[in-house]
């Protein structure tokens, strides 16, 4: 098999273990009017670490059978939009902590690892 890379959105998580689903959308035209068609197709791709979550944008790519349906494997996470809303929550709550930094309350030491770790 040539080597190949899509770009697609995960629609299926945790279901299986170490596997997500992951739609790969295309345009084509069509034989006769040529106009241009969207095309969908599913892919079982493998995931090591269970890392994926339900509307992530990935890159996945061919590699040997995994098992009897999987032939595709993760490569790259390109935005994941709990861990944007996870940022957004972390970086709130510090703002929220500077602004009542006349109480004494501060940001936990978790809050800070978390806002560090994801930038």
């Amino acid at each position: 098999m040539p080597p190949m890379a899509f770009r697609g959105l995960v629609t299926k998580v945790g279901f299986m273990n170490k596997t997500a689903t992951v739609t790969v959308t295309r345009m084509v035209a069509h034989k006769t009017t040529r106009k241009r068609i969207e095309r969908t197709k599913k892919y079982l791709t493998h995931d090591p670490e269970n890392q994926l979550q339900k509307d992530d944008i990935v890159i996945i790519r061919n590699c040997p059978p995994v098992s009897a349906r999987k032939r595709f494997k993760l490569e790259t996470v390109i935005s994941s939009p709990e861990t944007e809303r996870a940022k957004m929550r972390a970086r709130r709550a510090i703002e929220q902590a500077k602004t009542t930094s006349t109480t004494n309350v501060l940001p936990t030491d978790a809050l800070r690892a978390l806002l560090s770790e994801q930038l």
